[in-house]
């Protein structure tokens, strides 16, 4: 069972100093870092190579998104009120937990109308890979499974992550828990998780 622990994740601050944002998974996993070329939100905004990122990024400042042409976005406020997200000239008004699909290529800024918030980014190759955000409320008499190609991040509240060979370990907020078809890995408590798939596109 494989668990990414929020707190080892090193933050990478942007460029124009509007946030940081710290990567949890992406493939390949020799992915660059998005300190080096980071706009607004906080991600590289050249092609580094990689089909798929999912990050997190506490954003306390207005501006432009950098452009990931031949990419698609899903971003869910996952701490916060409300994220005014314009998308090719229009308005998108994001509350906390509303997945929100959108272009990679489109001209994008945000807005913090009622103060900074904390995002859920998940960037795909278009054609390549699809990704999905869910957030489902945990249960502590029935567990939540995770299977390969999703991610567990738990976002508020108290949970363990167990499987067939390791006892509970406890999680801490933002922590992932990585799926898998062999001896999946189960969620069990009281909060908010969000589950992250990947597929990869076939045909």
């Amino acid at each position: 069972m494989e668990i990414i622990r929020f707190a080892d994740l090193k933050p990478e601050p942007w460029r124009n100093g509007g946030g940081v944002t710290r990567q949890i998974a992406g493939h390949p996993g020799t992915a660059p870092g998005p300190g080096a070329a980071s706009g607004h939100n906080g991600v590289s905004g050249h092609d580094g190579g990689w089909d798929w990122r999912v990050s997190i990024a506490e954003v306390s400042k207005a501006g432009d998104f950098s452009p990931f042409p031949g990419m698609e976005r899903v971003l869910t406020v996952v701490e916060g009120e409300l994220l005014l997200l314009t998308v090719d000239g229009a308005e998108h008004p994001l509350e906390k937990y509303r997945a929100f699909r959108f272009s990679g290529e489109a001209s994008t800024t945000c807005a913090l109308p009622t103060g900074d918030v904390r995002n859920l980014n998940v960037i795909t190759r278009a054609g390549k890979y699809k990704g999905f955000t869910s957030i489902i409320e945990l249960s502590k008499k029935r567990a939540h499974p995770l299977f390969a190609g999703q991610l567990g991040v738990l976002l508020q509240g108290q949970a363990t992550a167990a499987d067939e060979t390791h006892g509970p370990a406890a999680l801490d907020r933002y922590d992932a828990v990585v799926g898998s078809d062999s001896g999946s890995p189960e969620i069990l408590g009281r909060g908010f998780l969000a589950v992250v798939s990947i597929d990869e596109v076939t045909g």
